[in-house]
């Protein structure tokens, strides 16, 4: 005690700030530091978020964070995060940016901030390939088994839309598939691109619709306070449009399913 009593107080200050950045690290961000960009996405959706052999990172939406840090001067650091845990890691400051393949929605503009959009997609279904069902309006109250991925926009849609009908819930999307192929689940409701794949995996049992449902917006999400981010990112995205680099990555990494849909008259389209 004899000690800090007479240390002037200009010390002592700066003693108390050492030990509360010591003792109280947990009230710093842990998003990286300000050269850091810390992304995060949900590595298991090919051909946007996936790992390559090497087991590294992989796929357009990595290609678009790798360019996006670039933009900024940033180095890049990205964040294997699951899906349902996806949001709640931005707002607490674990990641920076959501690149992800995120539809953007109102219900999730109530809890976060959105980029300009970058891809046109939408909610379609995977059946049985002995199924009946053609469209939507087949999916019958009482008689039908829809399997979704929980946390997703299939998964909200049908759970305002399909009144009657039971939900068979699951986390993952390959589950999902599995129910169909079974037969346990009448239908599957995911996005385009994802069930196209899952029907050429699965080309002897099952049966794409890909008619959109309803079509939907991908985009970037942000932290609501953060608008100069918000700034910047749409910079880019607006540069890396007029640049031609999203036509780019459509023809390094789906040029298959680009061509399939559109021989379909399907729309998928970078914008």
């Amino acid at each position: 005690m004899t000690l800090f009593r007479f240390l002037p107080h200009s010390v002592l200050l700066l003693f108390g700030a050492f030990v509360a950045m010591t003792v109280f690290p947990s009230c710093q961000r842990d998003s990286g530091s300000g050269n850091t960009l810390v992304v995060g996405m949900e590595l298991a959706y090919p051909p946007f978020e996936m790992r390559g052999p090497d087991n590294e990172p992989d796929g357009i939406s990595v290609r678009m964070a790798e360019a996006l840090a670039a933009f900024m001067g940033k180095e890049l650091e990205i964040r294997d995060v699951e899906w349902s845990g996806i949001i709640p890691a931005l707002q607490s400051g674990k990641i920076d940016l959501i690149i992800s393949s995120m539809t953007r929605t109102p219900e999730r503009e109530r809890a976060i901030a959105f980029s300009d959009g970058y891809v046109t997609n939408g909610l379609c279904m995977l059946v049985g390939n002995d199924s009946s069902i053609q469209t939507i309006d087949d999916l019958e109250p009482g008689k039908t088994r829809v399997a979704v991925k929980m946390a997703t926009t299939g998964h909200q849609w049908a759970t305002s839309n399909l009144k009657g009908v039971e939900l068979i819930k699951l986390d993952e999307a390959a589950k999902c598939v599995l129910e169909v192929v079974q037969g346990k689940a009448d239908a599957f409701i995911y996005d385009q691109i994802s069930i196209y794949q899952f029907w050429k995996k699965n080309e002897e049992k099952t049966r794409p619709i890909l008619k959109p449902i309803r079509e939907e917006t991908w985009a970037i999400g942000l932290r609501q306070e953060d608008e100069a981010l918000l700034g910047e990112v749409n910079a880019f995205l607006k540069s890396y449009r007029e640049a031609g680099e999203f036509d780019e990555l459509g023809l390094q990494y789906m040029a298959e399913q680009k061509a399939a849909f559109e021989s379909m008259g399907v729309p998928f389209i970078f914008h």
